[in-house]
């Protein structure tokens, strides 16, 4: 109760956020316990500190905007690159992440605490604090060692995504035109049962289809799917789950959390993101051959302006993200369907209404309009995910 009054009075008292959806829909916002499984706030701390205790008017997670829409989880997205990955920087760069998360913490012990654990949840988030979990987005920092998988579980690290936009030393990714293991790599395997004995949640998001098949038969308890929209609505885009998967994460007794990224919600903006993986590989290929002949490289800066003026970004709605929602839900039942935005990771191209942190009563208000009962929405909006983390860590030996 005394979480509710805090929120409701810095929802209720800020202008910007008083008249964003229908009562109702603010107040379950508030009530309910919202679980975001991908903010990506860490990698932009480490860009361009911004103290996310106060308000960060260039951020779309802050503790002030947190409050006002009644978010009370947020994993943060300790995210590393394919590029990081190849030259070894990965490992100092998931470390410096986590110490800003960690630096946030510290600036403002009342108002964020870092969870490591679902059943901390109330005791930590009393006095109106924001918890902030942590969610490693791709393997890199694992590097070659097994003994990373037990390090980054010690940093607080509770999901891991084993490969984000390129084939890894763990698995394939979606967007990789070739596929490099065809399932997991042998480390792959290793890696699983790793996260499986510490509890770790394993994260099938990005990962080409037969990595997935492969890690959620491997996984001994359920696994998640952090920020996948659904292939149903982009049939060429494999970034985004199939219906065969997501079944299987559901039979496994796990839960798919949906986005609000334009790039995955809106067919043709799905389509130009899968295009331009397929233009960089071109472009890719294109330069290894003019290396090998001792020829200029093309820019790759000159490429991504050409690529941005002929692609200006797309748009997507509240709706889509409501289509995505009710899909899973007949596909798989209320009880396996979530939310994983990527707020602060997609460049501000989100679903109108959903902009940041703030605006999950708009999520709230469409639900409603659509029939869900309110316990169903407590399900989506984060009771789902809080009981698949509460059986990794109970299956952990």
């Amino acid at each position: 109760m005394l979480r509710t009054m805090l929120a409701l009075a810095c929802l209720l008292g800020s202008p910007a956020f008083a008249a964003q959806a229908p009562e109702a829909a603010q107040r379950l916002a508030q009530e309910a316990v919202i679980v975001d499984t991908h903010i990506d706030a860490p990698g932009i701390l480490t860009e361009k500190w911004a103290d996310l205790g106060n308000e960060a008017k260039d951020r779309e997670f802050d503790y002030s905007k947190a409050r006002a829409g009644g978010l009370d989880v947020a994993f943060m997205s300790i995210y590393t690159s394919p590029k990081q990955d190849e030259d070894g920087s990965a490992w100092q760069v998931a470390n410096a992440m986590i110490d800003g998360v960690e630096a946030l913490v510290q600036r403002h012990p009342d108002k964020f605490a870092i969870l490591t654990s679902p059943g901390d949840a109330d005791r930590l988030a009393q006095g109106g604090r924001v918890l902030l979990p942590l969610g490693m987005e791709n393997g890199a920092p694992l590097g070659d060692k097994l003994e990373n998988v037990k390090f980054f579980f010690d940093r607080g690290v509770r999901y891991i995504t084993l490969a984000h936009s390129a084939n890894n030393r763990m698995a394939d990714s979606s967007y990789a035109l070739e596929k490099k293991w065809n399932g997991l790599s042998p480390l792959g395997r290793e890696a699983v049962r790793e996260m499986n004995r510490l509890g770790i949640m394993v994260d099938v998001s990005h990962l080409g289809d037969a990595s997935a098949k492969e890690a959620i038969v491997l996984s001994r308890v359920p696994v998640i799917a952090s920020h996948s929209a659904f292939r149903h609505f982009t049939p060429d885009f494999e970034r985004n789950i199939s219906d065969e998967i997501a079944k299987a994460v559901a039979a496994k007794g796990g839960v798919v959390q949906v986005p609000f990224g334009t790039a995955f919600i809106d067919p043709a903006s799905a389509a130009t993101t899968q295009a331009r993986f397929r233009a960089v590989a071109d472009f890719d290929r294109r330069n290894a051959a003019l290396k090998a002949q001792g020829k200029p490289e093309e820019s790759r800066e000159a490429f991504d302006k050409a690529w941005e003026a002929a692609h200006p970004p797309g748009t997507s709605t509240l709706d889509q993200v409501l289509d995505q929602i009710d899909h899973g839900v007949k596909l798989m039942g209320v009880d396996h369907v979530g939310i994983g935005s990527d707020f602060d990771g997609v460049g501000g191209e989100l679903a109108s209404e959903l902009k940041t942190v703030a605006d999950y009563s708009h999520l709230v208000a469409g639900l409603q309009a659509r029939g869900y009962e309110d316990a169903d929405i407590r399900k989506i909006l984060g009771g789902n995910l809080l009981r698949v983390w509460a059986e990794v860590e109970a299956g952990a030996k």
